[in-house]
């Protein structure tokens, strides 16, 4: 029976739409297989602030980690330490600062802007090069860093030093900021590439954009390969039946065609 003219044909056009629903298969497959791929955010190329993110608003996720560079003066007045921050897995001292950003032109106001310039491995280590970089005159220079979102922040556990921060909280520093009222701030803060004499690099690498399978794709490629497989199933009971139907004809034939036994 299959290999009459009439199923064979029938059979090709199976064998056709299973290799139609199987290469849809393999699409939605390939598809869910790209968006599980980690993908390195391009955020290494040093990248002009203005450029990436705008004060007094949220920082985006592209911009979350990219290389900046701007130009602004640190206020010596506004240095302040961050204990318990880890740099390799070893808990230190940041040394961060508020750095005045002038406006575009000369009718424009200036911005703050958050930075941590260093890590230090103890408290003493941080303080001296906090006031040696405190003692250093306010002149504009270049800041080269990577662009990282604000913390939460956190409620001093001791109340005898209702200032000390374990958290880099842009909110919490602008509050301790000297001439900032109404000024626009960063709701990011910026970690020096380069830190100053007597402090480390802070360890800040470039981020990883991790992306999750599409289950869904995958679910409807499940789809494609399942109606692949009932697209030639479907042609085998097709013959199936047929053969039935035919077995039955013939033995119906027989039967008609037989003598009739004798009456008693």
């Amino acid at each position: 029976m299959m290999l009459r003219p009439r199923w064979i044909g029938a059979l090709v056009l199976a064998l056709a739409l299973a290799a139609g629903f199987a290469a849809l298969g393999q699409w939605q497959l390939e598809r869910a297989i790209d968006a599980g791929k980690v993908i390195d955010a391009p955020s290494e190329t040093v990248l002009p602030l203005s450029q990436v993110a705008q004060p007094s608003g949220p920082i985006t996720d592209k911009a979350t980690g990219q290389l900046v560079t701007l130009d602004g003066s640190f206020v010596p007045t506004d240095y302040q330490l961050l204990e318990g921050r880890l740099n390799k897995g070893t808990a230190g001292w940041w040394v961060v600062a508020h750095v005045t950003i002038g406006g575009a032109d000369a009718s424009s106001s200036p911005v703050a802007l958050a930075v941590a310039r260093g890590w230090a491995a103890d408290e003493k280590t941080a303080k001296a090069a906090m006031a040696r970089l405190a003692a250093a005159p306010e002149t504009e220079q270049t800041i080269v860093g990577r662009l990282v979102p604000t913390e939460a922040p956190e409620v001093p556990k001791d109340k005898s030093h209702p200032t000390r921060m374990t958290t880099m909280s842009v909110a919490a520093l602008y509050n301790l900021w000297s001439g900032v009222d109404g000024r626009d701030v960063y709701s990011a803060y910026v970690v020096e590439a380069t830190p100053p004499a007597g402090l480390v690099k802070i360890d800040s690498p470039p981020p990883v954009q991790e992306r999750t399978l599409n289950w869904l794709n995958i679910f409807y490629a499940a789809e494609w390969i399942i109606f692949a497989g009932f697209a030639v199933f479907f042609w085998y009971r097709l013959v199936k039946d047929a053969k039935e139907k035919e077995d039955e004809l013939l033995e119906l034939e027989g039967e008609s065609a037989a003598p009739l036994g004798k009456v008693e």
